[in-house]
């Protein structure tokens, strides 16, 4: 086998490594996959042609097991929570390669530790082992979010509003790199995603919000590196907006994906919730 039939698959948890996975192999791809311990599922294993459990900490570690099998090409998809950062004793707890500090200590020495500067400080470093990110939505394009009305459902001429009210403003707060996603009702920002992510927010929204009605914009940053950091919602996103009051999801077009997408848009008529893309 020539080694660009082989892909590398750096995987956290979620759904999505799945469907990376899955359209690798369709391709006709041998998906050598490394799970962060902690965030990728075990069953992941059973959807790949080779798969390792790796600690989230040492990188170091990613690089050997990848190119033992000749990996170079690589996607890196899934959540691990930001929060994890920010544990007590974690220097202790995740015991970190000299690569991890490298990328702690020296690739963001100055910088913020914002989502974005954290991704590219672990590209970089990736790269001096030879393993180069690509583009994450390679091998998943058929879920990625449709530009218009995607359900049966219509705004309403309120939500509209809200629609365009909150819309220029996510895509500033995406390109701060502060969050992706606010809930709006009547032209009021009522939540902000955060460090917590678009599920624990969803929830505050809520709280905040007995009445319902209300509706939920994420979106992608304008410039948007493809490699990683996807916005992705899906049969949760759903349940959750319903469970919650929310009645309309705002998806940035072409650059959102929709994880299991047929599946997300059919539950949404189900519930009553509005899907657009914008």
């Amino acid at each position: 086998m020539d080694d660009s039939d082989i892909l590398g698959l750096i995987a956290g948890e979620g759904r999505l490594p799945f469907l990376v996975a899955a359209g690798a192999k369709k391709a006709g791809l041998k998906v050598v996959c490394v799970g962060l311990a902690g965030s990728a599922e075990s069953s992941l294993a059973d959807e790949v042609h080779v798969f390792y459990r790796v600690a989230l900490a040492r990188p170091g570690s990613w690089i050997r097991k990848l190119k033992r099998h000749r990996v170079t090409r690589t996607i890196m998809v899934g959540r691990v929570a930001k929060w994890r950062l920010f544990t007590p004793w974690r220097i202790v707890h995740y015991l970190p390669d000299w690569r991890a500090l490298r990328i702690y200590y020296w690739r963001l020495r100055g910088k913020n530790r914002l989502s974005n500067s954290i991704l590219q400080a672990i590209a970089d470093e990736l790269a001096t082992g030879g393993i180069f990110l690509e583009n994450s939505i390679m091998y998943c394009k058929e879920h990625l979010a449709a530009a218009g009305l995607m359900t049966q459902h219509k705004p309403s001429a309120a939500v509209q509003d809200d629609i365009e009210f909150g819309w220029q403003m996510v895509v500033k707060l995406s390109e701060l790199d502060i969050g992706q996603a606010i809930a709006v009702k009547e032209r009021e920002v009522l939540a902000v995603e955060a460090t917590e992510g678009t599920a624990a927010m969803i929830e505050r929204a809520g709280q905040l919000c007995k009445s319902g009605g209300w509706t939920l914009i994420k979106a992608s940053r304008p410039s948007q590196d493809m490699r990683f950091d996807v916005p992705c919602v899906g049969p949760d996103t759903i349940r959750s907006l319903a469970g919650n009051g929310g009645k309309c999801l705002v998806v940035h077009a072409a650059k959102t994906i929709i994880i299991d997408k047929p599946k997300t848009i059919k539950l949404a008529d189900e519930l009553g919730i509005v899907v657009l893309g914008r």
